[in-house]
C-alpha cells in the first residue's frame, strides 16, 4: 500500500507542476477575389485541396473532408479537421513541425459583394520556440508561407 502512496503521491506533484506560460501568436492575413464565394470556395476550399495552392501532397488517413478528417501533408504532417462551416474550416497540428506550438489554422472565405475576401488565420504558441530569433524567423516563415498561399488561391480561383 506503501508503493501506491507513493507513485500517488508522485502523480500529484507532476500534474500540480506549472506549465510554461502560453505566449499565442495571431497572424490574419486576408486577400480579395474576383469572384463571389460560392465560385472561389470549392477551388480551394477542399480540406485536400492544400495541395494544389501550397504545392504539398496531402491525403486523408481518416474521413471524407468533414469535422474530424485527419490528413497527412508530406508524409509527415499530420492535422485534423476541428471545425467546419460552409465556407471554412479550422484544423489542429498533431503531428509535425509546429505541433509542439499547438498551432491551428483557419481558413475562410467571406461574401464580400460580388468578390470573395479569403481569410487566412494561424495561431500558435510561441513560448514553444527559443530563442528569441527563431521566434521572428518562425513568424515571418509563416506570413510569407501563408501570404504565398492566399496568392496561389487567388490565381487558381481567379483563373478562366
Amino acid at each position: 500500500m506503501r508503493g501506491l502512496h507513493a507513485i500517488a503521491g508522485a502523480l500529484l506533484t507532476v500534474a500540480a507542476a506549472p506549465l510554461p506560460a502560453a505566449d499565442f501568436v495571431v497572424i490574419r492575413q486576408t486577400l480579395d477575389v474576383d469572384r463571389p464565394v460560392d465560385v472561389a470556395w470549392p477551388r480551394v476550399g477542399g480540406y485536400c485541396a492544400i495541395a494544389d495552392w501550397l504545392k504539398v501532397t496531402c491525403e486523408y488517413t481518416r474521413g471524407s473532408g468533414d469535422v474530424g478528417t485527419v490528413r497527412r501533408l508530406n508524409a509527415a504532417i499530420i492535422e485534423v479537421m476541428v471545425a467546419q462551416t460552409p465556407y471554412s474550416y479550422t484544423y489542429l497540428q498533431t503531428d509535425g513541425t509546429m505541433a509542439a506550438t499547438r498551432y491551428h489554422g483557419t481558413l475562410a472565405a467571406e461574401a464580400a459583394g460580388s468578390r470573395t475576401r479569403l481569410v487566412y488565420t494561424l495561431v500558435y504558441d510561441q513560448a514553444a520556440l527559443t530563442p528569441d530569433a527563431l521566434r521572428a524567423s518562425e513568424h515571418a516563415r509563416l506570413e510569407a508561407r501563408f501570404g504565398g498561399a492566399l496568392a496561389a488561391m487567388k490565381s487558381l480561383i481567379e483563373a478562366r
